[in-house]
């Protein structure tokens, strides 16, 4: 069995503590060596503030694992790779296409690899819908995503601060499937985007695509969340729900498994590293960008957590 990788884990908040630090911790693949943050500590876990400090003092920590807000996750993605750690970016890889193009020539340049992960991409359905889709017909596709803000974000301003993708954050984890089990791309040709008028991002959007495909974001549901995706091909309706979790098809039985979604990028990051090589996908935030740049803008009442 190869030997553990060590990993730091950079930003210590609500997603690091339900999804990465069990990951890593229930993992043969890898020890959780330090973090940083500015606040959040891991019992028994060497800690640090300061993402310089922790790189200075931890030569033996070979990967770098970045929780922090898209905005100034670049900052510390820049640090850690010219330092010559592997890097993984939770999604959306950053704040911009550029500036991950950027961190993509630098990983490059450095030798070391560089995992823009998808964590809906891990869920149990998403790998058997790319495989009964491959050689359909598709002939159009529905996305439905809508939860509650205050459940998943509470008092996260950053998420309606430009850069902080607004709605966006939970949609474009049904583009990542989206963009994974469709035999062929498609392209945005439209999109409506509603705003609170207290808020520089977005609470809900519907998008067009090419191919008669569909999608409707929100963040307001309360109740019930619903994370379904429906997919008409020339034999049927596939259909993926709770995220991606639950796969029906007509001509079998459904599926459901449990969450391994980020056990699954882990187990990916460590095939990455110990094979030299690096995973960069852009293509969801692809169509973030395009939403941004063709969408027609609405307004809403103000929001507050």
């Amino acid at each position: 069995m190869p030997a553990a990788l060590n990993v730091a884990l950079v930003g210590i908040g609500k997603i690091a503590r339900d999804q990465h630090v069990p990951a890593i911790t229930a993992s043969t693949d890898w020890t959780l060596a330090a973090t940083v943050s500015r606040s959040g500590t891991v019992d028994g876990v060497p800690a640090f503030t300061d993402i310089d400090a922790m790189l200075d003092a931890r030569p033996d920590v070979s990967v770098v694992s970045l929780c922090l807000p898209p905005v100034p996750r670049f900052v510390a993605a820049e640090a850690a790779i010219r330092a010559g750690r592997h890097v993984m970016l939770e999604k959306p890889p950053g704040a911009t296409l550029a500036e991950v193009h950027a961190l993509q020539a630098l990983a490059a340049a450095k030798g070391v690899t560089l995992y823009t992960t998808w964590h809906s991409r891990m869920a149990h359905g998403v790998a058997a819908a790319r495989d009964w889709l491959a050689d359909r017909d598709i002939l159009g596709a529905a996305i439905t995503w809508k939860e509650d803000v205050r459940k998943w974000h509470p008092g996260q301003d950053w998420v309606f601060e430009p850069g902080g993708m607004g709605v966006f954050d939970p949609g474009i984890n049904a583009l990542s499937i989206l963009t994974a089990i469709l035999p062929d791309p498609v392209h945005l040709t439209s999109a409506t985007l509603t705003f609170p008028e207290n808020r520089e991002t977005p609470i809900a959007a519907d998008l067009v695509f090419s191919g008669n495909v569909t999608a409707a974001f929100d963040w307001r549901q309360t109740g019930p969340q619903t994370w379904d995706i429906e997919i008409r091909t020339d034999r049927g309706t596939l259909t993926l729900r709770k995220g991606g979790s639950e796969l029906s098809v007509p001509d079998g039985s459904p599926s459901t498994g449990p969450d391994r979604e980020y056990p699954g990028l882990y187990g990916r990051m460590a095939t990455l590293v110990r094979s030299g090589t690096s995973e960069v996908d852009l293509s969801p935030m692809v169509h973030v960008a395009d939403a941004m740049t063709l969408g027609r803008r609405l307004y809403t009442e103000p929001f507050e957590f």
